[in-house]
């Protein structure tokens, strides 16, 4: 991640950077159409060995750290193509599986997630409540051996295109927080009294699957529920959501180093007034600051990331990546998008599909006012 790489991790690096390059990117117009990607990237993904890195080898990942997902995470955000949601698909629900599921289904599980035969999503966001995980009002009913699920989800990475789905839903309303519970739906069937909704319309990431769903009565059975135990579900969110939160900030490092080299190239070519962009003093002004904030948050992403390796990365720590890192990503491509003119407004450089793309980084994981919020508490 920085000059002192290892050769696997610069290895690694090279391998993911011509994957999106190559395979991803060049398709960005097809998946933008379709509104979602082809699942048979996930598998190419998995035949790479790019999926579950830091998964153990018993279930089918690749026995590392997350130093290697943060490699992967950070150079699909340099690729300028966000259409495989990967970050939840490979960062997020793996791990609750292996945190919290028994033997007999991480085994099942977790193995078709890394080899990209299943795509996994896991569905939180409510229509009617967004940051505030206390107040999701879905259902979970136990009914014999089996919880009965009812309830409806937005805002839905790999909604469409999921075939196991974790669901944050209530199983006992009068607790608040106590009384949230994490359940695993096998969904790649369609199975009765679950639908999936329409893929919603975004202004960035059009290549990315982002959905509705509702649950009917949906049947699930009850050695799905994540832990054993009901009422732990807010527990485990909270000690899931700061490696969420770190790959944000990673993303975020990807994207502004693509937004710099983009540009850096672009005013150098681009003359006007008789000389080189570049040769302005705004412009070469312009850029010191922004290399200056590269290099700040190259070394403020790669320090939480050894933290988090070791075990060390709190929740107000991955707070103020998520916050820092999504504000500044916000702000320095905005400034590259300025430098091309423009042309920076055209759907065809990627500066611009950085800039829709981007902007949702200040949103989800937790909206910014969230994370100055739970900074705040801790000071």
């Amino acid at each position: 991640m920085t000059n002192d790489l290892t050769t696997e991790l610069a290895d690694l690096t090279a391998l993911a950077r011509e994957f999106f390059t190559k395979e991803v990117a060049p398709r960005h117009e097809e998946f933008a159409a379709a509104g979602q990607p082809d699942r048979a990237l996930y598998r190419r993904a998995g035949e790479l060995g790019l999926l579950g890195m830091s998964i153990p080898e018993e279930y089918g990942g690749g026995g590392a750290t997350f130093a290697h997902e943060a490699v992967l995470f950070r150079e699909q955000a340099r690729g300028a193509d966000l259409s495989m949601q990967l970050g939840v698909h490979s960062g997020i629900v793996p791990h609750y599986l292996l945190s919290y599921a028994n033997e007999e289904q991480k085994k099942r599980w977790i193995p078709k997630l890394v080899s990209g035969e299943w795509i996994g999503a896991i569905a939180m966001t409510e229509p009617g409540t967004g940051s505030d995980l206390q107040a999701i009002s879905t259902r979970a009913v136990r009914d014999g051996d089996e919880y009965a699920i009812t309830g409806a989800k937005t805002f839905i990475s790999n909604g469409a295109t999921c075939d196991l789905l974790i669901i944050a839903a209530k199983t006992d309303p009068e607790l608040g927080a106590k009384g949230l519970s994490l359940l695993v739906a096998e969904v790649g069937d369609n199975p009765a009294g679950f639908e999936r909704g329409r893929k919603l319309k975004k202004i960035g990431q059009k290549g990315q699957d982002t959905t509705e769903l509702f649950f009917n009565g949906l049947r699930v059975p009850a050695t799905h529920l994540l832990g054993g135990t009901e009422g732990t579900g807010f527990v485990q969110l909270m000690q899931q959501l700061p490696q969420e939160r770190l790959i944000v900030g990673v993303a975020a490092l990807g994207v502004v180093e693509a937004a710099y080299e983009l540009t850096l190239e672009y005013v150098r070519e681009r003359h006007a007034f008789g000389k080189p962009l570049f040769a302005l003093q705004n412009t070469r002004f312009e850029l010191a600051d922004i290399a200056t904030t590269v290099e700040v948050m190259r070394a403020f992403v790669n320090d939480a990331i050894d933290k988090h390796v070791r075990g060390e990365l709190d929740v107000k720590g991955a707070a103020m990546i998520k916050l820092w890192c999504s504000e500044q990503q916000t702000q320095v491509v905005d400034r590259c998008l300025q430098l091309h003119g423009g042309y920076g407004y055209m759907e065809e450089y990627p500066i611009a599909r950085l800039f829709v793309d981007g902007r949702i980084a200040k949103i989800y994981a937790g909206a910014n006012e969230v994370m100055k919020d739970l900074i705040a508490r801790s000071l």
